[in-house]
């Protein structure tokens, strides 16, 4: 326990993932949440030795799967010693009290993990401060299913209303060390809202995209930086800002927090400020893993999230990072399914997507450097579109 807050540990523990098939939910959709929660699971430490998947017309209000299904958990869970099950949605605090008492193992939603990752992941003051903020806004409601007590803030005599249960005085901590956090996190922000506007009159540039796509490598490469970039989801969490020139125009490029379907509420909320360089940005990057089978949803997923924190239009660039990743494969003459991307050359992809997004689009691969300078040329055009509209009589510099 850390804040009492379910942390996994640094040894990889054995987990199993379950999720449901719903009329919103097809099979094979409920198979990519599960491809993503394991990769979620791998990042936080944990092996994935099996999945469990259900049809039901909606989730079981008490224990998500139905009776039978989760008999046929438990058994597996004894038979291969599973100290861990994640589910792929948000369960209630009666939901996750039951599910306990039946399995009788740690047990874990989707938001709990994706809290656990970012808590793992977060280096600066702001970023912890916007983690511990999220994961008490999540614990509070869940108190009753804790089944050890918080650490005692408080102690000695006229600390403790007459007749107060244990939970109550947990909930009063967890109230208090909210309200502290939320007066930090304002401090910061202010004091960050000051930094961004001390940059001058430089063009803002924001890397977004959907978690794991190469922005922080592609902020590498265009800044000749060394910001951290690994092949797990949120690498990084705290925003990056650096000054970058390209021929002789310069202008600010800024990476931010990878988005990801069903982030968690508390994590959005607390990561408004972060976000902020993105609704301050007069230029987007929008990076998406050419290589990945569903970057098609992600870009939908990203935007999405955009429009919730931002609702103005703002140009942008289109990124098909990795494209040294990309396998093309033709269908059979007799294949009736419908085309996905992975059945379209990058040539055809080109033509579709810069028809398709009603925005400047390019293809490149960041790690192997390729068609960096088409890229690299876009955004200095972009940049300099952008700088002549707001300083007219400064044209005569680019």
């Amino acid at each position: 326990m850390d804040n009492g807050h379910v942390l996994i540990d640094a040894v990889e523990e054995k987990c199993i993932l379950v999720g449901v098939i719903t009329a919103d939910i097809s099979e094979e959709i409920a198979n990519e949440y599960l491809d993503e929660l394991e990769f979620l699971a791998e990042t936080a430490g944990a092996i994935t030795h099996g999945r469990f998947l259900q049809k039901v017309p909606f989730p079981n209000p008490r224990t998500f799967v139905g009776s039978g299904k989760l008999e046929e958990i438990k058994g597996f869970v004894i038979e291969n010693e599973i100290e861990l099950c994640i589910f792929d949605d948000e369960l209630s605090p009666s939901q996750l009290r039951n599910i306990e008492r039946e399995l009788q193992i740690k047990i874990l939603d989707r938001n709990n993990l994706i809290l656990d990752i970012f808590a793992s992941r977060a280096r600066t003051s702001h970023a912890k401060v916007q983690v511990e903020l999220a994961q008490l806004q999540y614990l509070l409601p869940r108190l009753t299913r804790m089944w050890t007590h918080l650490e005692r803030q408080k102690g000695g005599i006229g600390m403790r209303g007459p007749g107060e249960t244990q939970i109550e005085t947990d909930r009063r901590i967890i109230g208090q060390k909210i309200a502290l956090l939320k007066t930090r996190l304002a401090e910061i922000d202010k004091q960050m809202a000051t930094q961004r506007g001390n940059r001058g009159q430089l063009v803002r540039v924001s890397l977004v995209g959907y978690t794991n796509v190469g922005k922080s490598t592609i902020m590498n490469l265009l800044s000749k930086s060394d910001v951290f970039a690994e092949n797990k989801l949120f690498a990084t969490l705290d925003t990056t800002v650096r000054k970058v020139v390209i021929d002789n125009l310069p202008f600010l490029l800024t990476d931010t927090v990878g988005f990801i379907r069903k982030l968690p509420h508390q994590l959005v909320e607390s990561f408004k400020s972060t976000l902020d360089e993105v609704r301050e940005a007069d230029l987007l990057v929008h990076v998406l893993d050419l290589a990945h089978p569903n970057f098609e949803d992600h870009y939908k997923v990203v935007n999405e999230t955009l429009a919730e924190i931002d609702n103005k239009e703002k140009p942008t660039i289109i990124v098909f990072n990795k494209i040294d990743q990309f396998h093309y494969q033709p269908k059979e003459e007799d294949d009736l399914s419908p085309k996905t991307p992975q059945n379209y050359t990058i040539e055809e992809l080109k033509k579709t997507w810069m028809a398709k997004a009603n925005s400047k689009c390019v293809f490149i691969s960041a790690y192997e450097k390729l068609n960096v300078e088409e890229f690299k040329e876009i955004l200095y055009q972009e940049v300099k579109r952008i700088f002549q509209e707001r300083y007219p009589y400064n044209n005569f510099l680019y």
